[in-house]
């Protein structure tokens, strides 16, 4: 019995490690899902802001209002398809993670969203 003095020690520490890196995963996953919610919804904004761009022009360029509301939403505007004469705008966006606990460097989310706008006749 003397010679297994301890190993219950070793044990704990073995559980209580994989609880910190589970739960240091957690968080990391978390802040990467939080960030992509807010990628997408800027994504949508910004091709939402194209689109009335094109549809009823206000004086702004279509990728200007979508860097525009890209921006508002806390993202950055990579790309915006959105040619004068046309109804329709897909714009890409990229919002930053930041460092993580488990994976460092930093790290981006990007996010793409299509908006067009349905032309109609009033009957």
């Amino acid at each position: 019995m003397k010679g297994e003095r301890g190993s219950v020690s070793v044990v704990a520490i073995a559980i209580v490690a994989i609880t910190m890196v589970i739960g240091l995963g957690a968080a990391d996953l978390a802040k990467v899902l939080v960030a992509a919610t807010r990628a997408q919804s800027a994504a949508d904004a910004a091709a939402l802001a194209a689109a009335q761009e094109l549809a009823l022009p206000a004086g702004l360029q279509p990728a200007e209002a979508a860097a525009e509301y890209a921006g508002r939403n806390g993202a950055e505007l990579l790309e915006c398809r959105c040619d004068p004469g046309t109804l329709e705008a897909t714009v890409l966006v990229r919002v930053a993670v930041g460092d993580l606990l488990l994976v460092g460097g930093e790290r981006s989310v990007d996010a793409r969203a299509a908006a067009v706008v349905e032309a109609y006749a009033a009957p």
